[in-house]
């Protein structure tokens, strides 16, 4: 039965992206998005100028991205997080609010402008990774290591060998992402002063945008913009419900400090790193002073009674422009 639903689910998505493409050359997708009425939280992450989904399947190009600021703009009304927590919703159009995960420096460098440019609000969720000494997230350098690393190598006592999906795994199968995602930074702070002495990521300029983090002077300088705000996404981007209570708790805490010391600017938004919360991450949250939490999928149904939680939908490479809207209308893909 797993089987059946799997490939019933699969037909139905195709089916509806084969209606989403039909419906973009009959304009039956522009009455679509006049026709909608409701709100969403959308999440992006980097934005590169070509091949967005060599190193993984959260980028999307500067060129999609304008693409798709040029649909908002004529269909939808556009909030910022304040905003959309506060209701101020336009009862005639969809109402969206963007948000970017994991601080990288491309949303500085190519995200801003085209914000300023349309006069579009955001929030960029970032780090303090760069307050720890580190300038790259502990996941990129994996990804890095996927397709130019070594086919294995050892650390911490065990081999770990690179799959048909760039993923090193041990001898049980096991991802070295995964494994290290329910640790603190202890282990992925070795973990990437190994790799990076190993891989050539750094003589690679072309490759910059895919993991460089923004700087303490951008992150500054963006939170200046009418149309930024700045929120925080974990110290070390650990997975918050995978590690101790305490530890969560001093990482939303050292997190919130270091921001505000940037931005001058109190911070009252966190998402948490991979969408994963549970109760002692969000009490946690709300004792630091954090109002606005975001995660990807609600984990309770009673949460949805949380006022201070959000969901929102996580952009698709994969897929049209015209899908895209459909997903952000709809909340799936």
């Amino acid at each position: 039965m797993d089987v059946l639903q799997k490939i019933a689910g699969r037909t139905s998505q195709k089916m509806r992206r084969l209606r989403g493409g039909l419906s973009h050359f009959t304009g039956a997708d522009k009455r679509f998005y006049a026709r909608a009425r409701g709100s969403r939280i959308l999440c992006y992450h980097g934005v590169c100028q070509s091949h967005p989904t060599k190193f993984n399947s959260l980028f999307i190009t500067k060129e999609t991205f304008e693409q798709h600021l040029q649909y908002y703009m004529r269909y939808f009304n556009m909030v910022s997080l304040d905003d959309y927590y506060k209701q101020n919703f336009s009862n005639n159009k969809f109402n969206i609010c963007l948000t970017f995960d994991d601080g990288f420096a491309n949303n500085y460098h190519y995200v801003l402008p085209l914000l300023e440019r349309y006069e579009v609000p955001a929030t960029f969720f970032v780090t303090g990774i760069g307050a720890a000494g580190y300038d790259i997230l502990w996941n990129d350098m994996l990804s890095i290591a996927g397709l130019y690393g070594p086919e294995s190598f050892t650390f911490e006592g065990g081999t770990y060998r690179k799959n048909k999906h760039r993923q090193y795994c041990n001898t049980a199968g096991q991802s070295l992402n995964n494994l290290l995602r329910q640790t603190g930074f202890g282990q992925k702070a070795e973990l990437l002063r190994m790799l990076d002495k190993t891989l050539p990521f750094r003589r690679l300029k072309q490759e910059t945008d895919y993991w460089l983090q923004m700087s303490a002077e951008e992150i500054t300088r963006a939170s200046r913009s009418p149309f930024v705000t700045i929120g925080a996404h974990g110290y070390y981007h650990n997975d918050l419900a995978g590690i101790s209570a305490a530890d969560a708790a001093k990482e939303m805490a050292d997190c919130k400090y270091y921001l505000e010391g940037l931005t001058g600017k109190a911070e009252n938004s966190i998402a948490f790193p991979y969408g994963s919360y549970n109760a002692n991450v969000t009490a946690a949250a709300k004792q630091c002073g954090y109002t606005q939490l975001l995660t990807v999928d609600i984990k309770d149904p009673a949460d949805h009674n949380d006022v201070s939680l959000r969901e929102r939908l996580t952009i698709n490479p994969f897929i049209s422009i015209t899908n895209q809207l459909y997903a952000n209308i709809n909340g799936a893909y």
